[in-house]
């Protein structure tokens, strides 16, 4: 009875291999259902693994078959309505075809669509996929290192892609050596003892019979060695080492007055845990900068910038200021890359808009690589709007997008730093 044990790293019925293929091959289809998954999601579980579904026409592959030619007569059992040369009618819809996510029908089958679990670092890969810093530029190698990946020698573990087969059989060789060069020296030494009794075989017949014995045992021991064994496995190992790349700091500025309400500014949280996850995750030792303000400004932690509720009124010039005073204070542009987001839902005083445009204009788009301002408002643009239209017209650094509602947080995400063309 041959007993087998499993000590496969992926669990029954799993793939590494098959499903990193998968997800390659319906990368689109996989990125469309993470960026409608990402709209459904609240803010704490935005960064957890994600079921997605993708219709099933999308994975069907074509195929080739003979088609049946020519004129052919069938008789059907049971057919008490036609005769030949009848004309049938094609059947309303709701047939084969069709989407489990579509209306029900009492006609035909339909098909479920294919439901795939993604993992957290998987869903988070193709939510950030085609994404980057704008105008990053190399001024200081020194903090932020970008991951690549390098050989590093083998592995007694991994996945089968990686296995190395002549580090496997090598190893298997040396095992085999091991367990068995001792036994095969006693048999050579006992079969040679063999052959000088045989000689006179009556007078050695019971020593005879203990050394076939013990050959035939420490042959039977050799040849239960394994071939190879899951110990004689080796794997081609990969390892992530952090390059030196530039040193960056990103300022968060968000507006927390009385006239952005709790769904708005809810949309302003989920765009900007949407741009601390990309860093994070993309960038090594990045620095995020926190400002709140209403009518005055202050730099805050990350736990107090998206869970505090503080208000106020409205004078966005404070944050601009407490924005430069750092820059000023903590990151000389010559050294540091720096970008600001700002999200905000329009409203401020007439007369600081103007003073909001120049101080940009005057002093910080010259030290920033780039900033992206976001609008959360289905009114009408006001004063702000218009001061920063001129400016995206001026400075090429300088962008702006409009958010309605919760769909359109990671499609404007998405415009603003996505991967410029080389």
């Amino acid at each position: 009875m041959a007993h087998f044990i499993d000590r496969r790293l992926n669990g029954r019925n799993k793939s590494a291999v098959n499903r990193q293929r998968f997800i390659r091959r319906y990368q689109q289809q996989l990125k469309k259902a993470v960026s409608d998954a990402v709209l459904k999601r609240s803010i704490q579980d935005i960064e957890n693994g994600e079921s997605v579904s993708i219709p099933t026409r999308d994975i069907s592959e074509p195929i080739f078959h003979q088609g049946k030619g020519g004129l052919r007569e069938q008789v059907h059992p049971g057919n008490d309505q036609f005769i030949a040369g009848d004309k049938v009618d094609r059947p309303l819809g709701g047939g084969a075809g069709g989407s489990g996510s579509g209306d029900a029908s009492n006609q035909g089958d339909g098909h479920d669509d294919f439901v795939f679990n993604i993992s957290k670092d998987e869903y988070l890969e193709l939510l950030f996929d085609g994404l980057e810093l704008p105008n990053l530029e190399k001024n200081k190698l020194n903090k932020i290192s970008e991951m690549k990946t390098f050989r590093a020698g083998y592995a007694a573990d991994g996945v089968p892609a990686n296995i190395n087969i002549v580090r496997s059989l090598r190893q298997s060789l040396a095992r085999r050596m091991a367990l068995q060069v001792a036994k095969r020296k006693s048999v050579a030494e006992l079969e040679q003892e063999l052959a000088t009794l045989s000689r006179h075989p009556t007078q050695n017949y019971a020593r005879i019979i203990e050394l076939e014995a013990q050959i035939l045992e420490l042959k039977r021991r050799i040849a239960a060695v394994p071939f190879i064994d899951t110990f004689d496995l080796r794997f081609n190992n990969f390892v992530q080492r952090p390059i030196p790349s530039s040193q960056a700091v990103m300022f968060c500025l968000m507006d927390v007055s009385g006239s952005m309400d709790q769904a708005t500014k809810d949309m302003a949280k989920r765009f900007y845990l949407l741009l601390y996850m990309f860093l994070t995750r993309t960038y090594k030792n990045v620095e995020v900068v926190f400002i709140r303000h209403h009518t005055q400004a202050k730099e805050v932690d990350e736990q107090e910038f998206f869970y505090s509720q503080e208000t106020g009124g409205t004078i966005v010039s404070s944050a601009l200021r407490m924005m430069k005073k750092v820059i000023e204070a903590r990151f000389p542009p010559e050294q540091w890359n720096i970008y600001a987001a700002q999200a905000s839902d329009g409203d401020n005083w007439a007369d600081d808009s103007p003073l909001c445009k120049q101080l940009l204009s005057e002093g910080l788009l010259s030290m920033l690589r780039y900033y992206a301002y976001i609008e959360i408002t289905n009114r009408a643009h006001q004063s702000l709007w218009q001061e920063y239209q001129t400016l995206a017209e001026a400075f090429p650094n300088f962008a702006m997008e409009h958010i309605r509602s919760v769909e359109d947080i990671y499609p404007v995400f998405r415009e603003l730093f996505k991967k410029q063309a080389a």
